[in-house]
């Protein structure tokens, strides 16, 4: 079964995927009532601002007369700044409008997309860069709420600018309709070649500050690595490169913007208008106040000229990004919730009937793997590297999937369980161990944010962990770094193990978890394992022969095959490759 996510929280409300323009369109219609608030003082922002030519016009001929009425004067002056008054208070109407939609559109978008990326799978996470995704959700976000402001914004004024000198030019005379509409013919016709022109460009910025952030996220996770190889300098000059190509992207649309040919046109229109209206000035056809109403509406001009080399490049980059963003979103996976599938207590029954697993296209991961763990069993998996230890105990879970055959918790496929359901039962500490940067507390009670200081405590004395986190000035509300950099690592994998008994999982995994605790430790960690090993079924993948001792059932894997299952003893008669790993 395919779908977009294997973990779906409820959205706000659907929204259309198809494409760029529509998912974007799907967001802001939500939001109508303020985007009607913003075209209504759009529309009137402009039709007031064609008021102050033509105003203007007529008090010119009021002056020309010889005998100006000044009651007339007063009156043009007093309607003219009631209509600015007026005026400003729709242009705030228009600018409020689209930027409340803009940072509405914003919040849903990050919403939408972030709670997608939590519900991919882990074969999407593997194989996505974490810059790249970081990008998307930061800058990209940020470029799509630039489409409405200032983007839609600056066009839908400049579009009503537009009209205006073709709704009143006629007033004057009727051929002065002529300059203003082959400006509009040409313009658009500009602009489309403009945009045309501007897309892949702008698709361009947009990939490459993706890869740009890609390397600079891979660089800083890396950053041990990179010091302790001196390779500093490799690193910059790798950067510099993702730079360059960034920075080649942006000249480029510098350059499409810097060749923007309404400029040019908008000079050639207002001195060929301005010729119209003194030709038929002279010819006593029209009154000078006509040809100075006339100019002013064609200096309306301006506005949408000049918005367009920012507006329609910001409107350009923020469909680019919609589209990094949705393609993001619609990536499929493998895994699916199944909500309202099984969904029992536990009793820890697990078995795997014939399993095959591979990564992508990869070369087989797990070979027909078989066999039974009974409630309550203690498992340990041993092999050598790359042998497949860890793929086999994601498989229950579902982490991922089988390729073929059936793994089965309690007699049902895991496949059949609620993914929710399944998950919050099972309990994974990983070999490479993930820390919050929050409170220790926080963070042992991550599985269960509804937990006692009691029982937070109580799990990190399960855990041999208490000990150390009291030796803190703070205690349990001590803030650790990203990624528990402030802790050893022992003092990590006892915070993951106190997480993980919390939780009171029915089935509890350590994946090498304990690799990293020192000898002085060892004998604590290991009876805190023993005591949670109690009741509930348990895999260990080790290396430590102290632990593989003791397990109820030994699993040995060889090149993604199942070599040899039994005890301890039993293996150390029969098996040739587990007394190889045993001896050393």
């Amino acid at each position: 079964m395919h779908a977009l996510a294997e973990f779906r929280i409820d959205e706000h409300y659907p929204t259309n995927r198809k494409g760029p323009i529509r998912w974007i369109v799907s967001h802001a219609i939500r939001q109508w009532p303020i985007l009607i608030i913003a075209l209504i003082g759009a529309f009137g922002n402009a039709a007031l601002m064609a008021v102050v030519p033509v105003l203007t016009g007529d008090a010119f001929n009021l002056v020309l007369s010889g005998n100006p009425d000044l009651k007339k004067l007063l009156n043009l002056s007093l309607l003219m700044a009631g209509s600015q008054l007026v005026r400003g208070v729709l242009q705030f109407g228009r600018n409020y409008g689209f930027e409340f939609v803009a940072q509405r559109l914003e919040r849903e978008v990050r919403h939408e997309l972030y709670t997608s990326l939590l519900g991919k799978s882990m074969t999407f996470h593997n194989l996505q860069p974490v810059g790249d995704t970081m990008a998307r959700a930061t800058n990209d976000v940020r470029e799509v709420n630039y489409i409405f402001s200032p983007g839609i914004n600056m066009v839908v004024g400049s579009i009503n600018f537009l009209i205006m000198p073709l709704i009143l030019a006629p007033r004057y005379h009727p051929s002065l309709i002529i300059t203003p509409i082959v400006f509009i013919i040409l313009y658009f016709l500009a602009l489309w070649q403009y945009l045309h022109s501007l897309n892949p460009i702008t698709t361009e910025v947009r990939n490459s500050f993706g890869v740009l952030n890609t390397r600079l996220a891979e660089a800083l996770d890396g950053i041990e690595v990179v010091k302790g190889s001196a390779q500093e300098e490799a690193e910059v000059a790798r950067f510099s490169k993702n730079i360059d190509r960034y920075r080649d992207a942006s000249i480029r649309q510098g350059d499409v913007e810097a060749r923007f040919l309404p400029l040019l046109l908008l000079g050639i229109t207002n001195a060929g208008g301005l010729l119209h209206a003194l030709l038929l000035y002279r010819q006593g056809i029209i009154s000078v106040g006509s040809v100075v109403s006339f100019f002013g509406l064609l200096l309306m001009l301006d506005f949408p000229t000049f918005a367009s080399i920012f507006a329609y490049s910001r409107i350009s980059l923020g469909i680019a990004s919609g589209r990094r963003i949705l393609e993001l979103i619609n990536r499929e996976t493998d895994l699916d919730q199944n909500a309202g599938g099984y969904a029992k207590s536990m009793r820890g029954e697990v078995e795997f009937r014939d399993v095959s697993f591979h990564y992508q296209d990869d070369e087989p991961a797990l070979n027909n793997i078989s066999f039974t763990v009974k409630p309550g069993q203690t498992v340990a998996i041993v092999g050598q590297t790359g042998s497949g230890k860890t793929s086999l105990v994601r498989l229950i879970n579902r982490t991922y999937d089988v390729r073929s055959g059936q793994v089965l918790v309690d007699g049902v496929d895991v496949r059949e369980w609620d993914l929710n359901d399944l998950r919050r039962q099972i309990s994974i500490i990983e070999q490479d161990i993930f820390l919050f940067s929050q409170s220790i507390s926080q963070n042992i009670a991550f599985g269960k944010p509804d937990a006692t200081q009691e029982e937070i405590e109580r799990a990190a004395r399960n855990a041999q962990a208490d000990e150390f986190i009291r030796t803190f000035a703070e205690g349990y509300q001590t803030v650790i770094g990203e990624r528990g950099v402030t802790l050893s690592g022992g003092q990590r994998q006892r915070i993951a193990l106190a997480r993980a008994f919390l939780t009171d999982p029915h089935i509890l995994i350590l994946d090498d978890s304990t690799s990293a605790i020192d000898s002085a430790t060892e004998d604590l960690i290991q009876r805190a394992i023993s005591a949670a090993a109690k009741g509930r079924t348990t895999f260990i993948i080790t290396h430590r022969l102290s632990q593989i001792r003791w397990a109820d059932l030994i699993l040995v894997t060889r090149n993604g095959e199942l070599s040899a299952v039994g005890t301890h003893d039993e293996l150390m008669k029969t098996s040739e490759a587990y007394r190889r790993i045993f001896s050393e």
